[in-house]
Formats: structure tokens, sequence, C-alpha cells
């Protein structure tokens, strides 16, 4: 077996806690240092994360000592979006390959400027955009691609949860980056831009967009309709919230059938084929561990084969979708302080 690749942590929050799962389950990798800003709060995730068969966890507040460990293979972020780019662009410095949570950053340029160092310096970069990599999307794309709904005519999805409203919140705080868009509204584009290209769908050129957005007290996003309008007709639509419930599916319309993708579609264990009056064809895909170990998995191959990006999930993709969103947040006229 080769040996263990070991994965730096910033960011002890509760997605990086499905991260250490998967790493800590997966036979040839583990976490070996973790950097929070609370020490006591990085210090008792790392005993969480302790297993008897790898190596102990560390933990520690700075990020120049996390960049510091010996054997450190690459890192992965998972802090409130404002602060991906700092801990990235440290981390490219230090020539230490990088697995970040989505949004990679906050606008298209910034990643543009990162994307630039990364190649500058030869260093591994990818946005941690898991849905991309499950199985149930291998499915559905390999349905796109035989045209077993035909042409691709129209999308529609909502990713919706009721949370009580907290300005100091990461999901509404200006300073955090809160907002619907950034937060869950992603997997909505992002799941459009995969299908479009399963689809060989030309999206070279920005669609057309209506944006109908409501605030929250703090200024950012609570909730997002949008409507994106491509060649030929064919549309995409989709809700975004933090205020209220939805079916949370992502439906696939095409002249001969929809795929559907009935629940939870960011996370999805399930797909299903309906071509015409046919008895619908479901297919369970479920998860190997969690659902994280296939981004951690691709990203571990990259890096050990010296491949600078992901082909699944590839810069000029996370560009491309935060270009979007770029332009979804400013007719919504949402801005943070940092810009």
């Amino acid at each position: 077996m080769a040996e263990h690749f070991a994965w730096g942590l910033i960011g002890p929050g509760r997605i990086a806690q499905r991260f250490a799962d998967a790493v800590q389950r997966l036979p040839d990798s583990r976490l070996a240092v973790v950097q929070g800003r609370d020490l006591a709060r990085a210090t008792a995730f790392a005993r969480t994360w302790q297993r008897p068969d790898k190596a102990p966890v560390r933990a520690t507040g700075s990020i120049a000592a996390l960049l510091a460990e010996p054997g450190l293979d690459a890192v992965y972020i998972a802090t409130p979006h404002a602060f991906h780019a700092g801990a990235i662009q440290s981390c490219l410095e230090a020539g230490v390959p990088v697995l970040c949570e989505k949004p990679l950053v906050t606008d298209a340029a910034t990643a543009q400027r990162l994307a630039d160092l990364a190649r500058e310096r030869g260093v591994f970069l990818m946005e941690a955009l898991w849905t991309r990599f499950l199985p149930a999307y291998a499915q559905a794309g390999r349905w796109l691609r035989e045209g077993a709904i035909g042409p691709l005519r129209a999308l529609q999805s909502s990713f919706c949860f009721d949370t009580p409203y907290d300005p100091t919140s990461r999901t509404h705080d200006p300073a955090q980056a809160g907002g619907a868009l950034l937060d869950i509204g992603i997997y909505n584009l992002s799941a459009t831009r995969w299908a479009l290209r399963e689809a060989r769908f030309a999206i070279d050129e920005a669609p057309a967009m209506h944006v109908h957005a409501l605030k929250s007290p703090s200024g950012v996003d609570q909730r997002l309709s949008v409507l994106l309008g491509f060649a030929d007709g064919l549309a995409s639509q989709f809700v975004c919230g933090f205020d209220g419930h939805a079916d949370n599916g992502l439906r696939l319309f095409g002249r001969d059938g929809v795929i559907h993708f009935p629940e939870r579609f960011w996370e999805a264990q399930r797909v299903v084929l309906q071509r015409g009056d046919d008895a619908p064809v479901g297919v369970d895909a479920p998860f190997g561990l969690n659902g994280f170990e296939y981004e951690v998995i691709d990203a571990m191959q990259c890096i050990r084969a010296g491949r600078l990006q992901s082909e699944v999930m590839p810069l000029a993709e996370t560009i491309a979708t935060l270009r979007w969103m770029d332009a979804i947040r400013a007719q919504a006229g949402v801005r943070y302080p940092f810009e």
C-alpha cells in the first residue's frame, strides 16, 4: 500500500467534519494537522478525528505552522468564503497543493489571479465542489451523452432551507461573504453548467439573466430566484434561499424525456430516467463512504501524478461559474465590504 497521503486542514468547522471523516476512512490518506484561529477548537477537532490506525493529528493556531508540517501533501480549506483567498495564496506561495471548499473565492477576478499564481508556482489548485464527482451524476451524465432524453430543453432546481436570521452567522454576515448564492446557489449554477456540458450544449457566452432577490437585514441575498436564458430557447430556472423549504430536486427536461434527481440534488444518491410515457427507471448510487471521498481521491490522484488541476473540476470551470455569480450578485445589488 502507498504511504498515507498527509492532509492539512484549515478551518475546523461543520463541513470540515465530513472531509475529515472521508480522509480518515480512506485507506491511503490521513489527517495530519488542523489549523484554526481558536486553538482549543482546533485541538478538540484533532482529537475527535484521531484514529488508531493513523498517525496522530496535530493542532495549531497558525497557518505558517501548518504549512511547515513535515511531509504535508496538501491542504483542504473550509473557512468562511471571505477568508479562502488569503489561505489559498499562503499555501500556493509555500508550494503546497490546495483543495478549497466552494466557492473557491468570492469573485472571478480573484479566482483568475490565484489560478495564475498556481500555474506560475506549479502547484495544484482545485475547488471542492463534491457534487461533480458523485456516482449519481456519472450515471446521469451517461444518459445525457447517449441522448436518452433527446436534446435538452430546460432545467429546474431548488435549494432552500429555513434558518433563523443571525447577522453574525456565516450565512448572513457580509464580512464573511454570506448570502444564499455563494453558499448554496453555487450548486444550482454548477449543476446547470454540468448538464449543459454533458449534453454538449455550447455555453461559451454568458446567458441572459433575470434575477429576483430578497435581501436579509444585513444586506446579503436571503433568497434568489434566477432565470438563465440560452440559445434556442433553452432555459434554467432555480431558487435558493435561507427562509423556507423546497423539494430541493433537480430536473433536466429533454425532447424525449426527463432526468430527475428527486431530493437533495447536491448530494444525490438516486437518479431517475423517464422517457415519454414509459415507466420511470430509477438508479440507486449510494456513497462509498460519505460522498466527499470522490473529490478527495481525485485530488490525491492528480497531485501524485504531478497534475496542476483536475479534469473533472478544472479551474476554467470554477472561474466561469464565478463570472455568472458576479453577474447575478450585480443584478441583486449585493456587495461585500471587502470588495
